[in-house]
């Protein structure tokens, strides 16, 4: 099978192969996985869907993919997120599941007209990756745009539901890496100067120490030099950052990237879908087997929304 990649459609295809391979094992503890590694798409397990389902993750991702294609309004951008909700819109087989406690509620006070502003989960202990897995579109629409407007829309489509700073700033780290991808960067050039933006914002914005010092193997660039055994694949958004940042700098190609992100057990389709996402814009997709995109539920349509988006902000 013969496709045309694009930046944007590498980046879609990534995540939600990456997605697709985490479902199955989706909680299975390291330990597990370290005596039966996953090496290929498989299907059913944690929740009984077959090969190639994606979850959540991919599904919010192609939602405000979608709705930078017509034209940012957070507005239409939250009732996609609704209809994906209660509607099971831009789902891999037609049905929502796996769905995020934060982003349930977040989404549920849309529906009762609750502004996006304040829809977002503010509490320490509610960062979730939940906004961290679905923000790589954005990296997009900004890369073109003053690096002033960065961080403010960060913040303002990830509070949608996870409206901490903590949610936020990892956000913010994971589209300026990003951005700097999309300039054609290599990993070791892409996260320098990535991370380098972002302290070059930070220091003007007073933004708390503590917080600050959560991040401190990330900002420092050292974050692949952790052990494995440091290395933790939870549900919590810095978690989620720093194991996929992980599994991209100690990999040398998206397969190995990806598995390598699954098979740190947990929380693996969200940790599998945001390293894909990297690991699809260092690589390329031309290493990936041609069966995990045929195998991939609604490929096609994918590759039509990434074409899409590239072609609206690579003019």
């Amino acid at each position: 099978m013969n496709f045309l990649y694009n930046q944007a459609t590498d980046a879609l295809l990534g995540i939600a192969i990456g997605d697709a391979l985490g479902v199955p094992v989706e909680f299975v503890g390291r330990g597990i996985l370290k005596k039966e590694p996953i090496h290929n798409m498989t299907g059913f397990g944690t929740h009984h869907q077959p090969p190639g389902t994606w979850s959540d993750d991919s599904s919010l991702t192609f939602c405000l993919a979608e709705n930078l294609c017509e034209g940012y309004d957070i507005g239409k951008l939250c009732q996609k997120f609704i209809a994906w909700y209660h509607h099971d819109y831009w789902t891999a087989t037609g049905i929502t599941f796996d769905v995020g406690e934060a982003t349930g509620s977040s989404i549920d006070r849309l529906t009762q007209d609750i502004s996006p502003l304040n829809s977002g989960a503010t509490g320490e202990f509610q960062n979730g990756n939940g906004s961290l897995m679905r923000i790589l579109p954005l990296a997009f629409l900004l890369k073109n745009q003053p690096y002033s407007t960065h961080f403010p829309l960060v913040k303002e489509i990830s509070s949608i539901t996870h409206a901490h700073f903590r949610s936020v700033f990892s956000c913010f780290i994971y589209i300026e890496i990003i951005i700097q991808l999309l300039q054609g960067k290599s990993k070791k050039n892409a996260l320098a100067e990535g991370l380098g933006e972002v302290l070059e914002y930070e220091p003007s914005n007073s933004y708390e120490e503590q917080e600050i010092l959560l991040f401190k193997d990330i900002l420092n660039g050292m974050i692949d030099r952790r052990p494995e055994k440091e290395i933790y694949s939870s549900g919590y958004v810095i978690h989620a950052l720093e194991a996929s940042l992980w599994c991209w700098l100690n990999s040398s190609s998206y397969k190995e990237a990806v598995l390598k992100a699954v098979n740190l057990g947990g929380d693996t389709d969200t940790t599998a879908a945001i390293t894909g996402g990297l690991a699809a814009l260092s690589y390329g997709l031309s290493d990936i087997p041609e069966s995990w995109i045929t195998t991939l539920k609604r490929s096609n349509d994918i590759i039509t929304l990434g074409t899409q988006l590239n072609s609206k902000y690579n003019m």
